[in-house]
């Protein structure tokens, strides 16, 4: 649409023309931004989408969902937080500790190797039953909680040691001297006083295939496959019932260390 603009003697639009032009353009612009911001603030509180805001009796539950579904699949595929209870790996793992494992390293190839401390469940006989929780309800309570990965596993049947050989190699222990495939293993984490047999000599053993041969820290107070020779596998662990390696310790604070992606 055209516009006429008062000229002045020269045939220009007169400057008073030009200052009106300009302010008409001014308010145009402002009516426009006082109309969105009408359309954004809607008397009925729903906002520029158009939805309420979900009360807060939904949004807790909700959010609460999320969480325990993280949790789940952290502790299904990265790391599971289990609970020391013996001083059997001791000075590294002290009772009350807890240990990460990576549960990720099973599902990207890993496999134990020898110097590593590993979770692994028990395979028959290493440990007692555990008594089970006379309430029902906190019963079901720390089963939902343990399942989810938020606390130890409820079943206390999963052991900590540290490997000593692998399937294939030939184990064994003479006066205070540990050997395998006869090479002298030297072990700096043993708890000060110990020997590598403490006491207890045996083999030479080979180690089944897919088996792992295992052993404390803590040699003279751990009953590991040096005391159950007479049982499945002659002492040794499937790799199957290995959970993963101990990647470091996460409580107390006072102890906290790091073991390594695959505890090396």
């Amino acid at each position: 649409m055209a516009v006429n603009l008062p000229e002045t003697p020269s045939g220009a639009p007169s400057d008073s023309a030009v200052q009106e032009v300009s302010g008409g353009r001014a308010e145009a612009r402002r009516r426009a931004r006082g109309s969105r911001g009408r359309r954004a603030a809607r008397p009925d509180g729903k906002g520029r989408s158009g939805r309420r805001p979900r009360p807060w009796w939904i949004e807790l539950p909700v959010m609460a969902a999320v969480g325990l579904v993280v949790a789940l699949l952290i502790k299904t595929c990265l790391f599971q937080v289990f609970s020391i209870p013996s001083g059997s790996m001791e000075n590294t793992l002290r009772i009350g500790d807890r240990v990460g494992v990576n549960k990720l390293a099973p599902l990207t190839g890993w496999e134990p190797e020898p110097g590593q401390p590993v979770v692994f469940k028990d395979p028959g006989g290493w440990l007692p039953p555990q008594p089970a929780d006379p309430n029902p309800f906190t019963n079901a309570v720390s089963s939902a909680v343990s399942f989810v990965g938020l606390v130890p596993p409820k079943d206390d049947n999963y052991l900590v040691k540290r490997v000593i050989a692998t399937g294939g190699q030939t184990v064994r222990c003479e006066g205070s001297t540990l050997s395998v495939d006869g090479r002298k293993v030297d072990e700096p984490y043993l708890h000060p006083g110990d020997d590598s047999c403490a006491g207890l000599d045996f083999g030479p053993v080979k180690v089944p295939a897919g088996y792992v041969w295992v052993e404390g820290d803590h040699r003279s107070d751990s009953a590991d496959s040096r005391f159950h020779q007479h049982g499945p596998g002659g002492g040794a662990v499937p790799v199957g019932n290995v959970v993963g390696p101990v990647s470091g310790v996460v409580w107390p604070l006072g102890h906290l260390d790091w073991f390594g992606w695959t505890g090396r």
